[in-house]
């Protein structure tokens, strides 16, 4: 977990009123953290979002994507204030979402971050300490610990 996501990759109340504005913040502060244009990013999570939401229930959220040029695996999260409709596979609305992208040719390093990312949210205590903190610095911190 320590080479997907830093400090700076942490958003904490981010406000948006839909998935699709969600994936558009999380576009842009990847855009600005990967020196990546914004638009492709964005158009990847949504070509994914097609094949089925990313939505795994309990408030969780996993938008992934594979993209060109991309060098290494990275990650955001961002804790969502208020909760938005996602179209979780249990139909509740989602507070806690984690980014994930991947280079085109990183199968297997795809498939185990995604792993890890599942694994930890998945993670009741987890998930409680990630919704009762409201610094990047502390998200960061129970992100790290928790895997």
């Amino acid at each position: 977990m320590k080479s997907l996501i830093i400090p700076d990759s942490v958003l904490v109340s981010l406000h948006a009123s839909s998935k699709k504005q969600v994936l558009q913040e999380l576009s842009h502060k990847a855009a600005s953290l990967l020196d990546m244009p914004e638009r492709e990013i964005l158009e990847a999570l949504m070509e994914r979002e097609k094949l089925g939401s990313t939505g795994i229930g309990k408030g969780i959220a996993i938008p992934h994507c594979r993209l060109p040029g991309l060098t290494r695996v990275a990650g955001i999260f961002a804790k969502l204030d208020p909760a938005v409709e996602f179209e979780s596979v249990d139909s509740q609305p989602v507070d806690l979402v984690f980014l994930l992208m991947a280079p085109t040719s990183a199968g297997a390093d795809h498939l185990r971050a995604l792993a890890t990312i599942s694994r930890c949210l998945r993670n009741e205590n987890t998930c409680a300490k990630l919704r009762g903190t409201s610094t990047p610095d502390a998200i960061h911190a129970i992100l790290l610990e928790d895997v």
